[in-house]
């Protein structure tokens, strides 16, 4: 991966109707909050502010002063090559996590009989997993975005490495039990990190396309996995599993150790500031050489600005806590959390589906998972440039600006609705999937009917998903990875729940009535980001001007302190 940069475009503004001219960035770097590392003249300005007509109807129009939102330089200077080859190191590395628990599903019924355990037990540790794995990013996630993320990456992989190890040695179901948390707890960070990397080099009107990029490891987990995981148990033993991952999670430790940057804006700010030693690297040092050598100097007020907030502090889950408490946050992962729960309790349930009504040993289950994969590859790839093209569409219709490579403040741009115009109808497309595979099961139509359902719900959940991971990192500009751990701690517990109660379902009422029972709770809980399209920009409004009195209170009484 070569990070050897081209110096970054210094541009400025033209007086524009309602905007301060002339205003100097570093000026306007000391006075915006740590917490939104973004470039914004909107928050400078009085006469950027919005009149009351538009406040009641923003979509209708959006006052030239708008293009004052739009920073004097670039969001970030690394090259399109290199955000890619950043973003999707950052994928493969998240693939350890859904990669994890899929592998394990076709050895299942094999796991069970060697332990002298029943299915239940082993749904157990698969219900104990998605548990740690919701909780875990809580920890990491507001910690990478403070102290960086190759250290949380570190810390993610050390854990993994010895969980992996020890899942290799044992043969007691309390120790498969708790390693399992152990993997998880490891692993889970990642897929937050991933995330991290998307919010901190990449703008609003271009994120769409390259959630996909980071999604590609969130996405192979589910479909290649679990066939990995059916030829080693099958041939090798379900014990080879684990060998398989603590061999790959090894290998693959080693190259983000020396060349993945740190991308942390409380950090690097745009990429232009070397990160501390704690994130120190090859990478970064051949990048800082080579500007050196072009003679682009470092901006030592802006190093000295970010090493002033930098602190490495012990993990915790605080800043995620904060997240869910939002009430738009709230709804909206509502959603997704249904959304989830019912492709982990498919996921569950197909072992013990596909052997009783197709009589599938562990290597055929695990090709029935190939289809989700299909879906969700083909999903990520045409549903961002879908999302981007809506931001785009929405933002000509208001007259807001639109230039790579530059962020803009998206306090009143309904962004709520130009990213679920797109994920909400998709969503409820694949709540009609997840009820037409239970009822197909139920009727032991050929296998190619159900295979289906699987390939329409892989699409039509990871579109959902992605459009509204996209929506929570635009809410949460500063605190990408954090807004991600919220996310998977919905995902993930109600997955849980799902997983320990598919199993009772399907054999008290079959599987076309709980599938059914789950469909239906997906689509009530699509009211919550209906309820954001409409209200989203009047409440991110409030908390903003919220935020902005605290910060002025703050102000004030620093400088009577000082008087």
């Amino acid at each position: 991966m070569s990070l050897d940069d081209k110096p970054s475009k210094q541009s400025v503004n033209a007086a524009q109707p309602g905007s301060p001219e002339g205003l100097d960035r570093k000026d306007e770097q000391s006075s915006k909050s740590h917490d939104d590392p973004t470039t914004s003249l909107h928050e400078q300005s009085e006469h950027a502010q919005p009149s009351d007509n538009e406040k009641k109807d923003v979509e209708a129009q959006v006052s030239p002063a708008a293009h004052a939102a739009l920073a004097t330089e670039d969001f970030s200077i690394f090259t399109v090559p290199q955000k890619r080859a950043i973003i999707v190191a950052g994928s493969f590395i998240s693939w350890f996590s859904p990669m994890t628990g899929s592998i394990y599903y076709p050895a299942l019924n094999e796991i069970a009989r060697d332990l002298h355990v029943s299915d239940s037990k082993i749904n157990l540790t698969i219900t104990t997993y998605l548990i740690l794995q919701g909780l875990a990013p809580m920890m990491i996630a507001g910690f990478s975005d403070k102290a960086g993320r190759r250290p949380a990456y570190f810390i993610c992989f050390t854990i993994y490495i010895i969980a992996n190890l020890a899942l290799a040695l044992q043969n007691n179901y309390v120790a498969l039990l708790v390693l399992r948390m152990l993997q998880s707890a490891g692993s889970s960070g990642t897929v937050a990190l991933a995330q991290g990397l998307v919010g901190d080099c990449i703008v609003s009107s271009e994120r769409g396309k390259y959630v996909a990029y980071a999604s590609i490891g969130s996405l192979l987990g589910p479909s290649i996995s679990p066939v990995i995981g059916g030829l080693l148990s099958q041939y090798l033993g379900w014990h080879s599993i684990f060998w398989f991952l603590l061999i790959l999670s090894s290998v693959s430790f080693v190259p983000l150790v020396l060349f993945l940057p740190e991308t942390s804006r409380a950090l690097v700010g745009d990429g232009s500031v070397p990160p501390p030693w704690t994130s120190a690297n090859l990478t970064d040092r051949i990048r800082f050489r080579n500007r050196e050598r072009k003679g682009i100097p470092i901006d030592e007020v802006k190093l000295a600005a970010l090493r002033q907030n930098y602190r490495i502090t012990f993990p915790n889950p605080i800043g995620t806590l904060r997240v869910l408490a939002d009430r738009e946050t709230a709804l909206l992962l509502g959603g997704v959390g249904i959304a989830f729960a019912c492709f982990y309790a498919i996921s569950t349930g197909a072992a013990k589906a596909f052997h009783d009504v197709y009589h599938f040993d562990e290597l055929y289950i695990s090709l029935v998972f190939l289809p989700i994969g299909v879906g969700s590859i083909i999903s990520a790839f045409t549903t961002g440039r879908l999302i981007d093209w809506n931001y785009k569409r929405h933002a000509r219709a208001l007259n807001f600006p639109i230039q790579k490579n530059r962020q803009t403040d998206l306090t009143d741009f309904p962004i709520e609705r130009a990213r679920m115009e797109i994920g909400l109808p998709i969503m409820l497309l694949g709540a009609v999937a997840v009820v037409g595979y239970g009822w197909l099961l139920d009727a032991k139509v050929s296998v190619a009917g159900p295979i289906i359902m699987l390939f329409i719900l892989g699409y039509c959940l990871i579109a959902g998903s992605q459009a509204l991971i996209t929506l929570m990192v635009d809410i949460y500009p500063g605190k990408p990875a954090t807004a991600t751990a919220a996310n998977n701690v919905v995902r993930c517990l109600l997955g849980a729940a799902a997983t320990a109660a598919i199993g009772p379902m399907t054999n008290a009422i079959g599987n076309g009535w709980s599938y059914t029972i789950l469909a239906v709770l997906f689509m009530a809980s699509a009211t919550g980001p209906l309820v954001t399209m409409k209200y989203g920009v009047k409440w991110r409004r409030a908390k903003k001007e919220k935020k902005e009195r605290r910060r002025r209170e703050r102000e004030e009484k620093g400088a009577a302190g000082k008087e």
